[in-house]
């Protein structure tokens, strides 16, 4: 399947990526170079160190003096200004402290500036790559950081906790952002397998990671793939999160997107060398199989999942694979006008349109019930497919063919009801992270919006345009999509 078109080489973004230089070029700068040519980003590499490193391991680390890594800061600074900095391997704790100092001054000179950190200390060989003391030194650079991307290991030794469990990884990523870090991905891969599925804390099989931020939790789910072609995996991901902050992506549909790139690059590794072989670097995600599941961390009342059983989580994990998928809507639903009135619902059946949506939001003289029911009854005589906006209770009473929902209508709704009677449920998505949640529930068609700015409503996030759309469309697979939002005459979608 072909990608998406490109974004034009003057219209990229650029990153700013510190990391070590890796010689076999399966991870450091070069990962990140890879990455930033996949995602349309131009990045700008300032060295931190040079290793010397090959498929098997790592022989040699020379840290770049503080002084010349200033230099190429300065270099840069006022020519190529970065809408995201990336960070990964920091040599020593010299860099550290200095490194501080410029993100202060950097986040004051340009305030939309976002910040990622691969904490890297130890080469996926388990070779370490900076000297004594440098992991610990990075607490001066929480202030600056707007995520931080930890593997298990990682997390352990920058919170002096062991990580062993969900409620352990909630507890040490929220201790994090308590210390000042805008939000933690804690990455899964270095999660024990347990043989012993009665006793298992994490779902068996996947690889879980954490999305940790001041205002919400999130577990993204994947299979845990076989191969241990994974060199550079993560200094991919924090820098494809990094990538798809600065082409203006929210940090939940940044992380969902790396996650699926990232993904797609393990199923496509190859081994170079005798060694692990490094991660793919394979363009725009575009593999439906690849998108994580996305199962919110759990609140009740005044207790959550930290002082629960792990067992919440694999039965979470359970509950969302079991759902029931709702009834098949056409492949094509084709034009789908949105009108608020029976009347238009008449007018439009009658021009021969033959998928329409009725939003009533408010009762206009007792009369919603009755004119829905009425347009029900229209349009399955006039065989077309009506949905029924948000009000899935009568849309269930009165036989409707489809119901078009929010996703947090999903939570209140009577689902195995719904599907029971075989009524279609649409829903609604604004991004990558709310399409990963959206196909978690298994519904008959997804709309993926809003496309351009519109006038009806007032919208959270900003519109995703025709590449925004064709970006999404491969990750949705063979399931029914609507384009939503803002088109008028000048900006119809074929």
């Amino acid at each position: 399947m072909a990608g998406p078109t490109r974004t034009p080489l003057a219209q990229r973004p650029v990153v700013w990526v510190l990391a070590g230089s890796d010689s076999s070029s399966g991870a450091g700068c070069q990962a990140d170079l890879l990455t930033g040519h996949d995602l349309d980003v131009h990045v700008c590499t300032l060295i931190t160190a040079i290793t010397a490193q090959n498929s098997l391991g790592v022989t040699s680390v020379m840290a770049v003096p503080v002084e010349l890594l200033q230099a190429q800061w300065q270099a840069l600074i006022n020519d190529m200004p970065p809408a995201v900095i990336k960070i990964g391997m920091l040599a020593d704790p010299a860099q550290v402290q200095a490194l501080a100092g410029w993100l202060a001054t950097a986040k004051a000179r340009w305030p939309t500036l976002q910040v990622v950190l691969d904490p890297v200390g130890v080469a996926s060989s388990g070779d370490p790559l900076c000297a004594p003391g440098t992991r610990q030194s990075l607490a001066l650079l929480w202030p600056y950081v707007d995520l931080l991307t930890p593997n298990a290991l990682e997390l352990a030794e920058l919170t002096r906790s062991p990580i062993s469990s969900p409620a352990t990884t909630l507890a040490a990523c929220a201790q994090l952002v308590a210390a000042g870090v805008g939000a933690v991905l804690a990455k899964g891969g270095h999660h024990p397998e347990m043989v012993d599925q009665e006793k298992a804390v994490w779902p068996s099989g996947q690889c879980v990671d954490l999305l940790a931020t001041a205002t919400g939790e999130w577990w993204l789910v994947l299979p845990r793939l076989p191969s241990r072609h994974s060199h550079g995996s993560g200094c991919t991901l924090a820098s494809a999160v990094a990538c798809l902050l600065a082409h203006g992506y929210d940090l939940a549909d940044a992380v969902t997107l790396a996650r699926a790139y990232v993904q797609q690059g393990l199923h496509a590794a190859q081994p170079i060398g005798h060694g692990p072989g490094p991660v793919a670097h394979t363009g725009w995600p575009r593999r439906p199989d690849c998108l994580p599941q996305i199962l919110p961390v759990r609140h009740d009342g005044q207790h959550t999942v930290h002082d629960q059983p792990s067992r919440v989580l694999c039965d979470q994990w359970l509950a969302l694979n079991r759902r029931p998928a709702f009834a098949a809507c056409p492949p094509r639903l084709g034009f789908y006008p949105v009108v608020d009135s029976l009347e238009w619902v008449k007018r439009l059946l009658g021009w021969g349109v033959k998928t329409l949506q009725l939003r009533i939001k408010q009762s206009v003289d007792g009369r919603m019930e009755s004119d829905i029911a009425d347009a029900i009854l229209l349009a399955r005589r006039a065989g077309a497919h009506l949905f029924i906006n948000d009000h899935w209770a009568l849309a269930l009473k009165l036989g409707a063919w489809g119901v078009h929902l929010g996703q947090e209508d999903m939570v209140q709704a009577d689902l195995a009801a719904l599907a029971q009677a075989g009524i279609r449920v649409g829903l609604s998505t604004h991004g990558p992270f709310e399409l990963a949640c959206a196909l978690g529930w298994r519904p008959s068609c997804v709309a993926l919006g809003h496309l351009f700015p519109t006038q009806t409503k007032q919208m959270p996030s900003r519109p995703q345009g025709i590449l925004g759309l064709q970006r999404q469309l491969p990750l949705c697979g063979a399931k029914p999509t609507i384009a939503i939002g803002g088109i008028d005459l000048s900006g119809v979608v074929a």
